[in-house]
């Protein structure tokens, strides 16, 4: 029997308890594997639309002031006492309304001595007339000489103009009379009256002014390059559906749809903008010129371009920025150059190319490297949920999100 000495004993149990702490090591690292992949964040779903250029349209809207150029002042014609007025200063008074009366009993008089007049011309006339006829009867008679029968002729033709001169002083006097009534020569709202009741007026005094209501004009300028594509789209007969609406501030009443008239045709070379036009109906006078107003023009294109999701852009320390996916379907940023906004769109103007996945949801979840399942896109910019015209429901934030700093502090790490 082989013995054993101590040493050997001592040298079993170091392999042993070797052996022991190797396995027990083995098993730890297993262990910590499968505790960090099951630690490992699940894909993130979110909408991916993939890029494709497209026709979109947009709303824009400028600053303006509402004119009426069509002012007509209300002046006498003849002269006499302002006996009446009948109009309140302020109102709106409809054409060939009656605003004055001056002193019409005057000029009545002066048309009845011009019909008196008129009636002696007349029976002058008549009496030329006769005296004519019968000297040339005389004369084939050889009663009277040519020279008796040439004055008659003359004496007749004397009394048709003085005829005609008292039918043009009659009706001269008429006019005048139908001046001592003024009336309105145009629909409007009409001032304080510059003259008081009882005053003598002259022929031309300024009475009052009209300020016409309806249309309503207002000019606004437009930058070089949107000018531009709107010339572009009113020259492919798309002007049908633009639309110009009349946003005031404080109104109570809805905006006032209306027309482009005009669109000028150079650049002003200190402001690089273009003048436009634009009238609206106004029948009820509610809306008065000097207001400052906003000119909305909608149904404006623009075409073959990139656009995305407003709530897709986040600001990155390059710019602006979307999240894009690889093949992987890894999140990758990318600077883009931003454009016009068009309701919840924002055109991109470079940056994506034709066939680039833009992640359009669930922003403020993503940071760069992350994995997305990606989800189809509806095409309704609108519906993302965060969107600015998002349903109120869609833009609740809940309490397992992130806060807005966070996630910007996020985004420009990860820019």
């Amino acid at each position: 029997m082989v013995s054993t000495t101590g040493n050997e004993r001592r040298g079993f149990l170091a392999v042993a308890l070797a052996g022991a702490l190797l396995m027990g090591c083995s098993g730890g690292d297993d262990a910590g594997q499968q505790q960090a992949q099951s630690a490992a964040p699940p894909p993130t779903k979110a909408q991916v639309m993939e890029m494709a250029k497209r026709d979109i349209e947009l709303d824009k809207s400028y600053p303006a002031m509402l004119r009426s150029d069509h002012d007509v002042t209300v002046a006498a014609r003849v002269s006499g006492m302002l006996e009446e007025r009948h109009f309140e200063p302020g109102q709106r008074v409809e054409k060939g309304q009656t605003l004055y009366t001056i002193e019409p009993e005057v000029y009545e008089a002066i048309v009845r001595q011009r019909e008196a007049d008129l009636a002696s011309a007349r029976a002058n006339a008549e009496l030329a007339q006769a005296n004519a006829n019968r000297y040339q009867r005389l004369l084939k008679q050889n009663s009277v000489s040519v020279q008796q029968r040439d004055q008659a002729l003359a004496d007749l033709k004397v009394a048709r103009a003085n005829v005609a001169q008292a039918q043009a002083a009659l009706d001269s006097a008429r006019i005048d009379l139908d001046y001592t009534t003024i009336e309105a020569p145009t629909s409007g709202m009409i001032s304080l009256s510059e003259v008081n009741l009882g005053n003598l007026v002259n022929d031309g005094t300024e009475l009052a002014t009209i300020t016409p209501l309806d249309p309503l004009e207002v000019r606004f300028q437009l930058p070089q390059e949107e000018a531009f594509q709107l010339r572009r789209q009113r020259q492919e007969n798309d002007q049908q559906t633009i639309t110009a609406n009349l946003q005031i501030p404080g109104s109570p009443k809805d905006s006032l749809t209306g027309r482009i008239q005009f669109l000028g045709s150079r650049v002003d070379e200190n402001t690089s903008t273009v003048q436009a036009n634009a009238f609206f109906d106004n029948p009820d006078g509610f809306y008065l010129p000097g207001q400052f107003v906003r000119v909305k023009l909608e149904g404006l294109k623009r075409y073959d371009v990139y656009a995305v999701p407003e709530i897709a852009v986040t600001q990155g320390l390059m710019g602006p920025q979307v999240y894009v996916l690889s093949k992987e379907n890894k999140v990758r940023t990318r600077t883009v150059q931003l454009g016009d906004t068009a309701g919840a769109w924002m055109i991109v103007k470079s940056g994506l190319d034709t066939g680039d996945r833009v992640v359009v949801s669930d922003i403020g979840n993503l940071s760069p490297g992350a994995v997305v399942e990606p989800q189809p896109f509806d095409g309704k910019a609108e519906a993302v949920p965060g969107a600015r015209d998002a349903p109120p429901a869609a833009q609740q934030t809940s309490s397992a999100e992130p806060s807005s700093s966070t996630r910007q502090a996020k985004q420009a790490s990860g820019a």
